[in-house]
């Protein structure tokens, strides 16, 4: 996969973000999403691949653009997989909250999991803990083994979770245990790499989101070196048997990181709102800044581009 592609994603990164930050606290979800829906879709089919996208916004009977399945790009290029979230954290644009992005992860071919819009348990570390928590272990007991190879306490972890009834008794496992929690409202994407990124006071994530996050999230750890499991939890026997079609055959299987995202992979995200690791959508007289991280698990590289985006001699999103 051409390096240069990287550049290229970013771009569609960043359209879709400035086109989803135009709406941030207005608090129409459907729009704001729509309007990354919109530009994102615009951009890719400049970019030169052959692409499908394997997670989008859903089925196509469910989703008029990037709906798994969808062929996007110029069909000249390489053959390619695209997981994407146009905007991840809807909510939170549409609020004004911290830690919304648009974000994409691909892959050649065969290189991420298709999964099925379902629930999945998810435990996410940086790169420092690659190799030593296991998901099928108590939080308590990953906590003390994270706490063991960084040379701390208990106490001194911080566990991000997000704000949900289902994590009533985890939240009080991990209390109990004396670790900090930060709680989110959405955008579990951003958490998990808040685990890889220095300086982020995170630790660990722990608790249920969407599967398709998941896949997201572990190719943004293949690239930052971090560790990444996940478990399937399907809602009702429908969410089984759409598993079971897309090919996975063991419903309680525990993913690994490289199960989810393997081989070379690229990840792009742009900041909509501002975060813990990437700055929003800054309008301007002229136009407007973006933020945006690219990285390459084959490199390890990490780049952050700041851009200025002047709209006289570009569309306005």
């Amino acid at each position: 996969m051409n390096r240069n592609l990287a550049m290229e994603f970013v771009r569609v990164t960043e359209m879709a973000a400035i086109a989803s930050a135009r709406l941030m606290g207005r608090g129409d979800e459907k729009a704001a999403d729509q309007a990354a829906v919109d530009a994102m879709r615009a951009m890719l089919d400049s970019v030169d691949c052959d692409a499908t996208v394997v997670i989008g916004e859903g089925e196509r009977d469910e989703a008029p653009m990037l709906y798994i399945g969808e062929k996007v790009g110029t069909m000249n290029g390489p053959k390619l997989e695209i997981a994407l979230d146009p905007l991840e954290g809807t909510t939170i644009c549409a609020t004004g909250g911290p830690n919304s992005i648009s974000v994409m992860a691909i892959a050649e071919a065969g290189g991420l999991l298709h999964a099925p819009d379902t629930y999945m348990q998810k435990i996410a570390v940086g790169k420092e803990c690659k190799g030593v928590v296991d998901i099928r272990q108590s939080a308590t007991e990953n906590l003390k083994r994270i706490a063991e190879v960084k040379k701390c306490r208990i106490q001194d972890l911080t566990a991000i979770i997000l704000d949900r009834p289902r994590h009533k008794d985890l939240l009080e496992e991990v209390r109990a245990s004396g670790a900090r929690i930060h709680l989110i409202g959405d955008g579990d994407v951003s958490a998990a790499i808040a685990t890889a990124t220095p300086d982020s006071g995170i630790d660990v994530l722990f608790g249920i989101g969407g599967a398709p996050e998941g896949v997201i999230a572990a190719a943004a750890l293949q690239c930052l070196g971090g560790d990444f499991q996940g478990i399937l939890k399907p809602r009702n026997q429908g969410e089984i048997e759409r598993a079971l079609k897309m090919g996975i055959d063991d419903i309680n299987r525990v993913f690994q990181i490289n199960d989810l995202a393997r081989g070379n992979v690229m990840f792009c995200a742009t900041g909509v709102t501002d975060g813990n690791f990437l700055d929003g959508v800054r309008f301007k007289s002229w136009g407007c800044t973006t933020h945006s991280l690219v990285m390459r698990s084959e490199s390890g590289t990490i780049r952050h581009i700041r851009a200025e985006h002047h709209f006289d001699k570009k569309p306005r999103y």
